[in-house]
């Protein structure tokens, strides 16, 4: 399947200079960022700076270079952040949602850390 990559989305006018972010943190291929509308007391998105449509585009288009720093960035911001689960801290949900079903509502992908609180289910039971 091609992807097709919305250079106009929220993220990459962020990633632009466009838009403003409250930045956490940023490598040369990541950057992390509070997200405006947080669902946790500790609510970050973290993107790559490439221009990747969703998880399954990253991991079949991107560079070695890209996916190990985004992979590591990712620990890092949750250390950074001091959510990482030990006897102390309870640990934290990472999500990425891909496509309509996925509930993907910027076409760049990004995870989501939510940490802080118990989150709850990730989904109600179906029956």
């Amino acid at each position: 399947m091609p992807y097709s990559y919305d250079d106009q989305n929220i993220f990459a006018k962020i990633l632009r200079g466009e838009i403003p972010c409250k930045k956490l943190a940023e490598t040369e291929h990541c950057l992390a960022f509070h997200d405006i509308a947080p669902q946790a007391p500790h609510h970050v998105l973290v993107i790559p700076k490439g221009a990747y449509v969703n998880y399954d585009h990253f991991a079949k288009a991107a560079t070695d270079a890209e996916i190990v720093d985004f992979t590591r960035f990712v620990g890092a911001v949750c250390a950074q952040l001091g959510v990482c689960p030990t006897e102390a801290q309870a640990g934290y949900r990472l999500i990425s949602n891909a496509g309509p079903d996925g509930m993907q509502e910027v076409p760049h992908l990004h995870v989501h850390i939510l940490a802080g609180a118990n989150i709850g289910p990730l989904t109600a039971k179906r029956t």
